[in-house]
């Protein structure tokens, strides 16, 4: 039976979309914990799902997709799924969710209506050897979060050691998404090819990308995680409103 972790809009508001999280390497559900809490303070249905298994990464992605679109429509309310749906990617999560709507035709259970892409590792991107600290160092510089991982007997350390297969990495930034895309990364990690992301971004018909500074690999959950969930709900305030942004600066002086 598949296992998910749900966060739900606070009793008494209107849902304003359905939000799918699917973690990287090394992570459970448990690390996204925060970041679902509080886009679910926004009112927003959040769900995280397992991260992608090494058949998944490697093999077709059907299945991944499947796992996918049962995971959005076990949130159906009476009325159907809430949408707008999004799925929020991390690391290989990320990079799986990418090829996945990179492929001919369109995945089972249909299209999110757009994607958050955070993370997204370069080609031959792996953080081989060194301790535990030089891992979480790779990963985050917020003591929260480092925290998070440590006590969690479900992350596998070492992970990032693990090399993403090369052909799902080209899929994953050489394909056409077809749907409206926030990619996130952070301007210190270690794991990213920071000129790859602005082909991949300007590929795109529709798609941001965003780049935190001091934030590290984990850049959902790094230091600057309140800026960046705050991001992310612009993101899917301006989806709502048609990619039409809601605050226009008139004039500033910084």
């Amino acid at each position: 039976m598949t296992e998910y972790t749900d966060h739900h809009a606070p009793e008494g508001l209107r849902t304003r979309g359905t939000i799918v999280v699917v973690p990287g390497r090394g992570e459970t559900r448990a690390t996204y914990a925060r970041f679902g809490r509080r886009l679910a303070a926004d009112a927003y249905r959040v769900r995280v799902v397992d991260a992608p298994d090494s058949q998944e990464l490697t093999g077709p992605l059907s299945g991944f997709g499947a796992r996918l679109a049962d995971a959005v429509e076990d949130t159906a309310t009476p009325d159907g799924v809430v949408r707008p749906v999004v799925v929020v990617g991390a690391d290989t999560g990320a990079v799986a969710v990418a090829a996945l709507l990179g492929q001919d035709g369109s995945p089972a259970g249909g299209r999110p209506d757009a994607v958050v892409l955070a993370g997204l590792p370069g080609p031959n991107a792996t953080a081989r050897g060194g301790s535990w600290d030089d891992e979480l160092d790779v990963r985050t510089s917020c003591p929260a979060h480092r925290g998070t991982l440590t006590d969690d007997s479900g992350v596998r350390r070492g992970a990032l050691g693990t090399a993403v297969p090369e052909a799902l990495l080209t899929a994953a930034y050489d394909s056409e998404l077809g749907v409206p895309a926030l990619i996130l990364t952070g301007d210190t990690d270690p794991l990213a090819d920071g000129e790859a992301l602005v082909r991949a971004a300007k590929s795109q018909t529709r798609a941001r990308l965003s780049v935190v500074r001091g934030a590290h690999h984990d850049v959902l959950n790094d230091l600057q995680h309140r800026s960046v969930a705050a991001e992310t709900v612009t993101f899917l305030e301006t989806l709502r409103n048609d990619l039409v942004p809601l605050i226009a600066v008139e004039t500033s002086a910084w």
